[in-house]
């Protein structure tokens, strides 16, 4: 049986709902290995579709797809922060996330931008150390009364 092909494609703003079951279901399935169940509980909501819908509309961001199913996504803030990026556990390890990269650092490129930053989960960390990364910082944030550690980490662009 052929394999799906993964594409990526600009997001719009019909995909807010799916952006939301995938990021919600990647914290749960995913990064629950790596955080208690009330850090899971305080950090997997989303309280305002809008304001969500918004935030992914007024900024670069990308779907991928395997064949016809959106599958993941991520965005870049002009400041060049990889604010997002996540993907459906059940089809974790595709190389979607690769995917996902290479259209961050290509608009990065595009736009001028010499470095992308995020703030990567404990999950996250190896992925992106493993795609030239490097950890500015461990730091502890607040979500929703919970500590959850994850990482300032960097990368610059040739």
């Amino acid at each position: 049986m052929p394999k799906n092909i993964l594409t990526v494609r600009a997001y719009v703003p019909a995909d807010a709902d799916l952006t939301i079951e995938i990021f919600l279901r990647a914290i749960r399935e995913v990064a629950s290995k790596d955080y208690n169940q009330a850090q899971v509980d305080a950090w997997a909501k989303v309280e305002d579709r809008e304001a969500w819908a918004k935030r992914r509309s007024s900024r670069p961001a990308w779907i991928v797809q395997s064949g016809i199913v959106p599958i993941g996504f991520a965005d870049l803030v002009p400041d060049g922060l990889l604010d997002m990026m996540f993907v459906h556990p059940d089809y974790k390890g595709m190389g979607a996330a690769s995917l996902l990269l290479k259209a961050i650092e290509t608009e990065a490129r595009k736009q001028g931008l010499g470095r992308i930053f995020t703030e990567a989960s404990l999950t996250a960390r190896p992925f992106f150390e493993r795609r030239g990364f490097r950890v500015l910082a461990s730091q502890r944030v607040e979500k929703r009364g919970q500590m959850l550690e994850n990482f300032r980490m960097e990368k610059f662009l040739r």
